[in-house]
Formats: structure tokens, C-alpha cells, sequence
């Protein structure tokens, strides 16, 4: 089963690095946040990547290019006709296919575009930005079992601001922090998608979250696999401070392999 990963938004809510490079190329412990999504879905067995470029893609395209030549011990004979010889083998089992969606393509239409990738097989789909620990070989059960078009990970993100009631004179009768019950469950990616799903969308204008998941949710086609484990998306910079802080610490959850 083939991992459709997003990477190619522009990341503006966190401008402060997504200037210089996509999102999904922003470091966690000095490796992309997109390379700690590889790794997570690597761990359960799925290792051919289809990655949906855009901005700054060619960022992308030299880091994977590189990827082997950064992470082995090598010697250059430059006497022997330029020859290089790797010492040791530490590239991960992957099998990567980096596709450019178009530089404004909408989330819909980036999908869209891969089509003739998976073809008619059922295939992961996530985006380049979320970390979890969610199990991955029980999300494809759970969706194998209930035989819908698309099964999602919802989760429940901690609050970030306090929650007031007001009563009518303005009145604040109770202040509390927001716990996850407040929030409700949202998309937290991480879903299995039948490739019936391409006749939802109609091209480089369509956002996956509007009207392909609202018209599958109203035919009963969309299933949500709860996971109340950890999951964070690096939106803000905030967010990508809090994912360093936990990988630095030794206590990254997603880190299962």
C-alpha cells in the first residue's frame, strides 16, 4: 500500500522558516518533520512514498537526492577516475516518487494529480506537517473491516485558550482552562482512502477538506478511527518549539521505532 504524503502549501503560518524552505522540510532534531512521518509509517511496513510537491519543491527533490551521500561514511578517489566508494549502508528501505502538483494547487487537486501513481488501489494519505503516535496497522484494519471509502484519524488537541462563560450582564460566571472535551474531535490526517475518492474531486481548485470529505461524510462514506494518543501539527513556530523541546528531551511519543 502505497503513503501519499502533502508537502506542498506554503506554509504561512509559520513564516518564520517555511520563508526558506516547504514546511515539511522544517527540522525536528535536525531532520525534516516530513523524514519523521516516513519514519513512523516505514515502522509498520509501508515504504513507497508518493510526495506531493509545490513550493520550493526542488528543496525537497536535493534533500532526497543528498540523503544517501549525507548519511554514509564515503571515500572519494580522485586518482581513480573519481570514484566513490560507500563504506557502509544507512539509507532507509524507501522507495520515493516526488511529484510536482502545481505551485497554487489546492489540497484536492494535489491528490488529484497522483492518481496514475496508486492507481485503483487503496493508499495512505497524510500531511507533511502532523506527527503522531497513532497505530497505523489498525487504522488499515479498522478501514478494511467497515468497507467505507475513506476512514480518517481523528484526534482531540489540547486547548490553547481558557474557556469563559458569560451570563447576560457580562458577567464572567466560570474561567477554565480548555481541556479536550471542548475542543471535539478533528482531522488529524493519518487516513486510508479507497480510489473511489478521485470522482469526488474535481481538480487543482478542490480542497480535499471541503467539498470531497463534507459530500462523502453526508453518503455515510467517511469513517473516523479515534485516537486519543499523541498527535501534533507543526503549525506555528510555538508548535515546532514544543516538538524539538519533546525529540531533544528523549521523550518524542511519535518516535516508536
Amino acid at each position: 500500500m502505497k503513503v501519499v504524503i502533502l508537502a506542498g502549501g506554503f506554509g504561512t503560518r509559520i513564516a518564520e522558516e517555511s520563508y526558506l524552505k516547504p514546511k515539511p522540510m522544517i527540522e525536528i532534531g535536525e531532520k525534516p518533520i516530513l523524514w519523521h512521518i516516513m519514519k513512523l509509517y516505514s515502522y509498520y511496513g509501508f515504504n513507497e512514498f508518493i510526495i506531493c510537491c509545490g513550493y520550493k519543491q526542488h528543496i525537497i527533490k536535493e534533500w532526497f537526492a543528498d540523503y544517501y551521500l549525507h548519511n554514509s561514511d564515503i571515500t572519494f578517489d580522485f586518482t581513480s577516475r573519481n570514484r566513490m566508494t560507500i563504506h557502509n549502508n544507512v539509507a532507509e528501505p524507501w522507495k520515493v516518487t516526488l511529484i510536482d502538483t502545481g505551485l497554487h494547487t489546492m489540497t484536492g487537486g494535489r491528490v488529484k494529480r497522483i492518481r496514475e501513481y496508486v492507481g485503483n488501489k487503496t493508499f495512505l494519505l497524510t500531511y507533511g506537517d502532523g506527527v503522531s503516535d497513532v497505530n497505523i496497522e489498525k487504522t488499515v484494519q479498522f478501514h478494511r473491516n467497515h468497507g467505507k471509502i475513506i476512514t480518517m484519524t481523528t484526534v482531540q488537541p489540547d486547548g490553547r485558550f481558557g474557556v469563559v462563560d458569560i451570563d447576560e450582564n457580562n458577567v464572567v460566571k466560570r474561567f477554565a482552562e480548555k481541556s479536550k472535551s471542548d475542543v471535539g474531535w478533528i482531522n488529524g490526517g493519518f487516513m486510508v482512502v479507497n480510489p473511489e475518492v478521485f470522482d469526488y474531486i474535481q481538480g487543482d481548485s478542490t480542497i480535499f477538506e471541503k467539498e470531497p470529505l463534507m459530500n462523502l461524510s453526508v453518503e455515510g462514506q467517511l469513517m473516523a478511527y479515534k485516537h486519543d494518543g499523541f498527535w501534533l501539527c507543526m503549525d506555528t513556530q510555538r508548535d515546532k518549539e514544543k516538538l524539538e523541546e519533546l525529540w531533544q528531551g528523549g521523550s518524542a511519543p511519535w518516535k516508536i521505532w
